[in-house]
């Protein structure tokens, strides 16, 4: 409004400045009369522009109430939606909520029905299990360690690591000698007391592999050589004795070769065994540090049958054997004697505690290079401080199984 006045005041000046007569047309009634009527038409010019802009002010207070109003219904209808908006939103989220606790029952039927299946499916794993453990190890054995017997130094040399054995199975008298924790040459000797007295005929026949030993824990079973290959973390090597030929040859599973089998025999990485269910593999696995793992070995494939984590640990072992499918654990302090048996694992479960006596082997200066066990004659043929040794053993029926 202030501004349409302005624009009137300035337009009523230029009017006035552009129509006014000069001073020396003043003294003319005509030219009197014309500025009259000019003004009067000026005059009611300004009146209706006074009268519309009084009718314009009118109607712009008008539309403003109505905006006024208008905008307070848009507040109050804006508040009302809102607050429709936020209670659609808990009815949503409400409703979501039992959509999902709904969702979660279904799920636990499901997990439930699941877990059932898994938990049926595991115990006829572990039936199967079970019953394909008692037919692997179903040999007529059913013997238990009681004792060490005696004690009989065969032989002895100046070296303080080795192992020597006779062919766990057959009927052969030989004896092979290897001397050290690896290399790729080792001795057959005719018999016994050739071994023992070096100067007996015939003189011991010098055996050369192609590939080197790793450890203490070569075995012979049925005419073969089986033994740990230097350089390589699991590989057991199958050597025919009579063909002086590599036979065959596997890579043990599960981490075998990682890790030492034994704290106190620092060269051995897996330690061969025999008894009278076959061959076997000692070792560490993975998942289970510091625990001992034994693995049933088919000789004439070199197939792995079966493995079991046992609890034993390799802390302040020296060295194991298996008697009738059985492993049996020697201990010692700081790799001197006593020399313990204090962990012995049954994968059958036949054995517990309570029938375990304290099975002690006779004092010796160090921790056994190696001991291991042969099934035909029922001996323990060991090596400690440069001394072979044959231990006899004291054995007892196991309890039937149920």
């Amino acid at each position: 409004m202030m501004l349409s006045l302005q624009r009137a005041s300035a337009f009523l000046i230029l009017f006035l400045v552009a129509f006014l007569p000069p001073p020396q047309c003043a003294q003319d009634p005509g030219m009197v009369h014309y500025i009259y009527q000019r003004f009067r038409v000026l005059e009611q010019g300004l009146e209706k522009c006074t009268e519309a802009t009084r009718a314009y002010i009118q109607d712009f207070q008008e539309f403003s109430k109505n905006i006024s109003a208008l905008l307070g219904r848009c507040q109050t209808y804006t508040s009302e939606y809102k607050s429709a908006v936020h209670n659609l939103a808990l009815r949503v989220e409400r409703a979501q909520r039992e959509v999902d606790y709904l969702e979660y029952l279904r799920e636990e039927d499901g997990c439930r029905e699941s877990e059932d299946k898994t938990l049926a499916e595991e115990l006829v794993q572990e039936a199967e299990e079970e019953k394909m453990i008692r037919t692997l190890l179903n040999a007529s054995c059913d013997n238990m360690l009681m004792g060490i017997k005696s004690l009989k130094i065969v032989k002895k040399t100046t070296d303080t690591d080795g192992s020597w054995m006779k062919d766990a199975v057959s009927d052969s008298p030989k004896v092979y000698f290897f001397i050290g924790s690896r290399g790729n040459t080792f001795w057959e000797f005719a018999n016994i007391r050739a071994f023992v007295e070096d100067s007996t005929k015939p003189a011991p026949r010098k055996l050369i592999l192609t590939q080197s030993w790793q450890g203490t824990g070569q075995v012979i079973y049925k005419g073969f050589l089986f033994f740990h290959n230097q350089g390589t973390p699991n590989e057991i090597i199958k050597y025919n004795l009579q063909k002086r030929t590599v036979e065959d040859r596997m890579l043990l599973p599960g981490g075998a070769g990682r890790a030492l089998v034994y704290q106190h025999s620092p060269s051995t990485y897996i330690d061969l065994a025999v008894d009278e269910h076959g061959l076997w593999a000692i070792h560490s696995g993975p998942g289970i540090q510091g625990h001992l793992v034994i693995t049933k070995i088919e000789p004439g494939t070199l197939g792995v049958e079966h493995s079991w984590d046992t609890p034993c640990r390799s802390q302040d072992a020296e060295a194991s054997f298996l008697l009738c499918g059985v492993l049996y654990v020697v201990y010692s302090s700081g790799g001197h004697g006593p020399h313990r048996i204090n962990c012995v694992y049954d994968p059958l479960g036949t054995i517990s505690e309570e029938d375990l006596p304290k099975l002690f082997f006779p004092r010796r200066p160090r921790s056994h290079s190696m001991i291991h066990y042969n099934p035909r004659d029922k001996q323990l043929y060991a090596w400690n401080d440069g001394n072979q040794i044959i231990y006899k053993v004291q054995t007892k029926r196991k309890q039937p199984l149920e």
